[in-house]
């Protein structure tokens, strides 16, 4: 039994994923880093483990009927943890937030610049006082009634839904309609509803197009089917949706990207004639602070919000005095971790992850909590070096007020200056889920079988970045005149045929001259479009595509949002493990084809969980639970599908295969052997073939991805667009990511990476760096050359990281 003064946090028996049986202790008000190599199980361990417990004990002090409105991540795995405090989680959350969202709501300062303008705004004469809600674009007494507070209206019209007027409604004339049953369900209701749906569009009345395309109104009707052979379709009731409802209620509300951005297609944008922009109401916007409205505050940057604050708060009245004060407080934090190139209104959808993490670092910073573990989950994630010394003075200034700070790390500059290290590994997967290291980081050197080990202690053998011969270029693509956000009248030249890393602080404009710009020329080449696609919008001229072939943009969007998708569904693996067990002999005497062992259709799977291998426990007065189906028990497939077995093991068996243990068991079989090669290759031997999609790390899911693409079979020439491929990624492991595309330079093709990890830059054959500062002060080029000649240069923050990871 542990004093209740005991200052550690014990953790015993944690078995959560990975974990084996892990004891450890670790010291309360500390910056304790845990690291190891990507699925060692250092996440299972804070997150997993630590964080989960936390929240477990705080959940049963609320009441039954509250924790039905709040979502719980369930007990972890663990014998007994004891001395562990509340814990407050910061994740690199990886759902896209709402378009409402902003830089303003996130940090609550939208809030903060609201109650300034109600209580020390300059009013016209005679204007009645608002309160903060009416300068508010997300509220209905502040959102401008005619964009409703998005500042831009949508419109459409008929040459956009129906590109084609010679097809008949049934062939598909309006394209801006969905697919599948939903395409044909609103035609059978136009049938229904007594129009022509197989006249040619052109010879209908323009009355009727008219009401078909723009009508408000949804009618519902009895449809009767056609119906198929050996299939009975009842009659229903049908709900007609015209074409521009249909866009606008789809590019609203859908949270699928490809949905929106196919409905997008289909809309003109141009600013909300009433507000112009502002998203406000005119009553709003007649009241000023400074002499500037609301609106034009929130697009400031926030570096130079805050001058602007700073002056009018000097020698104005008490209430602008405090608010003011309390909002430079507010802002300093922001701007301390690297985040002044930002402004209010910057909408959440357009920030990185690292950006929305360090965001809400920054409210944790000023909500004056102490006594609590703040668990984060890699804060330097999307940071130049440059920005890292900032975050760890926050970091220690949360440890200094009472915290302790538990944090998952691969970057060695934090490493470095934790108080505690736990390392986890050796390996990944089964071969990892073991402490091999809890103390100071200066012990780390004793334990030799530790991946990080070498490079803590980089004077234990391993020297800075090699420097070998940079690889000539075989050709340029050269943008003219580059204009795209902060990124303002810039000439850009990307080699062709060598390895190029493009680097700058964060905010400089790296992911929008690479990620949209050049991504977007590409793009537009490849679908045939002549000077009229996104990317050459954003340019003025554009030379040398002709060299390529085909672009590969890797980036790190899930590769499903849904427990059905996994790495053996994405890479086409499963296509063939599934004609595997198909061919069987007693797949065959039973008459199984390969649609037989897919848990996403009816036939093989176990219909009681519908092949997801749980089900929701509906509880009365608590929340819902999941619980493994009490038929298939997990296996997500029915009895007769589980008798079949390829080489002694069932489909499920298979699925629970790690990549690692499939690579050996389909030796003999080309087809599914090519695809695990190369993950392997990509160092993702630790996954298993079934293991949810919602389950992986945005490293994970890039790094599937480059696996995907490296197993086809390569045409011509491939320009890789990567962004920031080494986040999440554990220093050996971006070896390992690195030998392969450099391996695909060698081969032919260009890679070009948005990166900050200098030794990574430091490989590389050519780099641009952009700057100086981030924001407004950035979108230049202020170095470009070979990685010795961008160390050298004057004018660059980059520089002197570069220069110490090649050593020079």
């Amino acid at each position: 039994m542990h004093s209740p003064h005991d200052p550690y946090v014990r953790v015993r028996g944690a078995r959560e994923h990975n974990l084996k049986d892990v004891q450890v202790d670790i010291p309360r008000d500390t910056l304790t880093v845990f690291t190891g190599v990507s699925g060692s199980g250092k996440s299972s361990l804070a997150f997993g483990t630590l964080y989960a417990e936390a929240q477990r004990r705080y959940f049963e002090s609320v009441a039954p009927y509250a924790r039905r409105l709040i979502h719980q991540v369930g007990a972890p795995a663990v014998g007994e943890i004891t001395g562990l405090p509340p814990a407050v989680s910061l994740e690199q959350r990886r759902s896209a937030p709402g378009a409402r969202s902003s830089v303003g709501t996130v940090t609550t300062l939208s809030n903060s610049l609201r109650m300034l303008f109600s209580r020390a705004g300059d009013y016209p004469p005679g204007a009645e006082r608002l309160d903060s809600d009416s300068f508010s674009p997300n509220t209905a007494v502040g959102a401008c009634p005619e964009c409703h507070g998005l500042g831009r209206i949508h419109r459409t019209d008929e040459e956009l839904l129906v590109p084609d007027p010679s097809l008949s409604i049934r062939e598909g004339a309006i394209a801006a309609w969905p697919g599948a049953w939903q395409g044909k369900n609103l035609r059978d209701v136009l049938d229904a509803l007594g129009y022509d749906v197989d006249r040619p569009w052109r010879e209908l009345d323009p009355k009727d197009r008219e009401w078909i395309l723009f009508t408000d109104e949804q009618p519902v009707v009895t449809v009767h089917p056609v119906r198929d052979a050996g299939r009975i379709q009842r009659p229903y009731q049908g709900t007609y949706m015209s074409a521009r409802r249909y866009v606008l209620h789809t590019f609203a509300d859908t949270r699928s990207r490809s949905l929106r951005a196919k409905a997008e297609r289909f809309l003109t944008s141009a600013p909300c004639p009433v507000c112009g922009g502002s998203r406000l109401r005119p009553e709003a916007m007649a009241v000023t602070f400074t002499g500037r409205t609301i609106a034009e505050l929130a697009g400031l940057p926030l570096s130079v919000l805050a001058e602007v604050l700073a002056g009018a708060g000097a020698g104005g009245e008490e209430t602008a005095r405090v608010l003011t004060a309390d909002l430079l407080a507010r802002i300093g934090t922001v701007t301390e971790l690297g985040l002044g190139y930002l402004s209010l209104d910057r909408t959440a959808p357009t920030l990185s992850s690292g950006e929305l993490q360090r965001l809400r670092l920054a409210t944790q910073l000023r909500s004056g909590l102490f006594g609590v573990v703040y668990v984060l989950d890699e804060p330097s994630a999307g940071l130049h070096p440059a920005d890292t010394e900032a975050l760890l003075g926050v970091l220690g200034r949360l440890k200094e007020a009472g915290n302790s700070v538990f944090v998952v790390e691969h970057q060695m500059d934090v490493v470095r200056r934790a108080d505690w290290l736990v390392d986890v590994g050796p390996l990944a997967g089964e071969h990892g889920g073991r402490v091999l290291h809890s103390g100071p980081p200066e012990g780390l050197a004793q334990v030799p079988e530790s991946a990080t080990r070498r490079f803590l202690f980089p004077e234990d053998g391993r020297d800075p970045a090699p420097v070998s011969e940079p690889r000539t270029p075989s050709g340029w693509i050269r943008l003219t005149g580059v204009e795209r956000h902060n990124v303002r009248g810039v000439d850009a030249a990307f080699p062709l045929g060598v390895f190029t890393a493009v680097t700058g602080v964060s905010g400089s404009g790296k992911s929008t001259l690479v990620g949209q710009v050049l991504a977007g020329v590409l793009a537009d080449r490849q679908a045939g479009e002549e000077a009229t696609g996104a990317g050459e919008r954003f340019c003025a001229s554009v030379t040398g595509l002709e060299a390529v072939d085909r672009l590969v943009q890797v980036d790190q969007k899930p590769i499903g949002r849904t427990p059905r998708s996994n790495l053996a569904t994405y890479t086409g693996l499963f296509d063939a493990v599934r004609k595997l067990f198909a061919r069987t002999e007693t797949a065959r005497e039973r008459g199984f084809g390969a649609g037989r062992f897919s848990f996403n259709v009816s036939g093989g799977r176990c219909e009681t969980c519908q092949g997801e291998g749980f089900v929701s426990v509906e509880l009365l007065f608590l929340p819902s639970t999941y619980a493994p189906c009490p038929d298939c028990h997990g296996a997500r497939y029915n009895p007769e599908t589980l008798d079949i077995t390829l080489d002694g093991l069932t489909i499920a068996q298979v699925l629970d295969l790690t990549v690692e243990s499939a690579a050996s068991f389909f030796s003999g079989t080309p087809a599914a052997g090519r695809a695990l090669r190369t993950l392997l290759d990509v160092g993702l031997g630790y996954l298993r073939l079934g293991q949810p999609a919602t389950e992986l790390s945005g490293g994970e899911a890039q790094r599937i991805k480059l696996a995907t693409e490296l197993q086809r079979t390569r045409r011509g020439h491939t320009l890789y667009l990567l962004d920031e491929p080494t986040t999440g990624l554990h220093p050996a492991d971006v070896e390992v990511l690195m030998r392969q595309l450099h391996a695909l330079v060698d081969g032919g093709s260009t890679v070009v990476v948005v990166e900050h990890d200098m030794a990574v830059v430091a490989g590389a054959d050519h780099v641009i760096d952009l700057g100086p500062e981030g924001g407004d002060r950035g979108g230049r080029i202020v170095a470009a050359g070979t990685p010795a000649e961008v160390a050298r240069s004057a004018g660059s923050r980059t520089a002197p990281y570069l220069a110490k990871a090649l050593g020079s």
